[in-house]
């Protein structure tokens, strides 16, 4: 589950958590579980399957193997996951309206092992999707491994948002910069707040840019970007859950929870089974 980005924040690195040997252990078992649970969804989605359905799974998967939803409860929230379809950015409530042929649709889960949180989400496909669909996602998720390319000791997190940006943008696509990546680890969100962008200017002309702050070995952090189809603006709906594209474009997002390595980032969310993009 993405945070909502305070725009130009300062950080101080005293507000990072850095974390050792035995908390990568705890992370790589959260991790899994949770890639488990993606792995497991993807034999269930299909045409005429509802969102609701799908949540289900996940719900009794979690607690069938001794784990804690995290996002059941979190700040009111009551479902296991969220799922956004198309134009729905993130954030996405399950329901009982059911997939149609060629839907492309983002499942986001986080369990709790140990105290310990592992966060992820994949986009799938409801049938066969339109070939600028299918563009777009597969772009996404190479967006997302882009910047965990870019994440070692010494690199900032602006390297992280520049890798995004520049291969989203060179594709025709935009980032979306509402929502962001989060510190993680016993807790849910922490700092810091990891963007997707390097910088840009509003409509104002005022530019704004991600953190120049440095990657330490140890911090801990999830890299979701989110990329639209059209223009990156977002709108919240009634619900105050549901982003969507302002301008109903399509949009997509890829997420894993990583840990900043000696030389580069270990990735605790990837699959078991190789299942990390469609198709499946």
């Amino acid at each position: 589950m993405s945070e909502t980005v305070l725009q130009d924040s300062v950080l101080p690195h005293s507000a990072i958590a850095i974390h050792g040997p035995e908390d990568f252990e705890g992370m790589r078992k959260a991790g899994r579980l949770a890639a488990e649970c993606l792995d497991m969804l993807t034999g269930h989605v299909a045409p005429g399957v509802t969102t609701q359905h799908l949540d289900t799974l996940t719900r009794e998967f979690v607690f069938d193997h001794g784990a804690v939803s995290a996002t059941i409860g979190y700040r009111g929230y009551r479902h296991a996951s969220c799922i956004s379809l198309n134009h729905v950015i993130c954030h996405g409530i399950p329901g009982p309206k059911p997939l149609k042929k060629g839907d492309i649709l983002n499942i986001d889960v986080t369990v709790i092992v140990d105290g310990w949180h592992g966060d992820t989400s994949r986009m799938y496909y409801a049938g066969e999707p339109k070939v600028k669909a299918r563009r777009l996602v597969e772009t996404t998720y190479d967006a997302m491994m882009a910047g965990v390319a870019a994440v070692r000791p010494g690199a900032s997190l602006r390297d992280i948002g520049r890798a995004i940006q520049t291969l989203a943008e060179g594709e025709g696509f935009s980032v979306v910069r509402d929502f962001c990546g989060h510190g993680l680890g016993r807790v849910f969100h922490s700092q810091p707040n990891v963007v997707h962008y390097a910088e840009y200017y509003d409509r104002f002309g005022a530019l704004h840019q991600a953190p120049d702050i440095e990657l330490k070995e140890g911090m801990f952090f999830t890299i979701e970007p989110m990329i639209n189809e059209g223009k990156p603006d977002v709108k919240i709906l009634k619900d105050g859950w549901t982003a969507v594209s302002r301008d109903r474009s399509l949009s997509a997002q890829f997420e894993h929870s990583i840990g900043v390595t000696a030389d580069g980032a270990e990735i605790f969310t990837k699959s078991p089974k190789g299942l990390d993009r469609p198709p499946y």
